[in-house]
């Protein structure tokens, strides 16, 4: 993202300005189009399950004035993970608060992984017309796309508050425990911070959101190739 460009800049490493342009209009895309869809899901899957809240407020919308948060876009920016404005949910309206409460978690990375894979199908899709003539640009843009989707929905289902795993892992959680869990939340993530920046999950982070975005590209692919239209 633009921090790690920043820093190629500053360590003397060349970078491509046709795969920069493209990863800054990829995050843009996705901060204005796909983080509203995010939380769409949340208030979409919440609605269905009996609560009206985000609905009644106005937040079950595709708007990205109605969840766009500057904090979350800017971190999108600069680290390539990032947030929109929660959708505010109320579990007393749930039959089986726990199940559904993650139910409605799970919704917002289930979102992401959607939309990425319905990118790669597009781009398979271009690919299969135009063979080795697409542009470099749609390749780096396509890509990139995937791939920050894929990393947002893993990011979310990290099981630190306030995060959406939190949220899922909660519904397994004995009552004490996640009352201790909420107490400590502040502290936890503080703490979930200092981890992230520190580059101690970098490694698994990495690993799993490329062996994803493979498996995304492969879903996408996977339908030309049945008829005969890519190898």
């Amino acid at each position: 993202m633009l921090f790690s460009i920043i820093q190629s800049l500053v360590e003397g490493h060349s970078v491509s300005m046709v795969e920069v342009i493209a990863e800054i209009l990829s995050m843009l895309f996705i901060i204005f189009c796909i983080l509203p869809v995010h939380e769409w899901a949340h208030a979409w899957a919440a609605y269905k399950l009996g609560d009206t809240t985000a609905k009644a407020q106005g937040r079950m919308s595709l708007n990205p004035l109605v969840s766009f948060s500057p904090a979350g876009a800017l971190f999108l920016l600069l680290f390539g993970f990032g947030w929109a404005k929660p959708v505010p949910i109320d579990s007393r309206y749930f039959r089986n608060p726990r199940r559904d409460t993650a139910l409605v978690s799970l919704a917002g990375p289930l979102s992401n992984l959607i939309v990425a894979w319905i990118g790669a199908l597009i781009y398979c899709g271009i690919l299969a017309a135009m063979g080795e003539n697409v542009p470099v640009f749609v390749m780096y843009f396509f890509s990139a796309y995937v791939e920050i989707n894929v990393a947002l929905a893993i990011f979310n289902l990290i099981p630190l508050p306030p995060l959406d795993g939190s949220k899922i892992l909660g519904s397994f959680l004995s009552n004490r425990t996640l009352y201790n869990y909420y107490r400590y939340q502040n502290i936890i993530i503080m703490i979930a911070f200092v981890v992230l920046f520190s580059g101690v999950l970098n490694a698994p982070l990495n690993w799993l959101n490329q062996v994803c975005a493979t498996g995304v590209f492969w879903l996408g692919k996977l339908p030309y190739q049945l008829l005969g239209l890519l190898k």
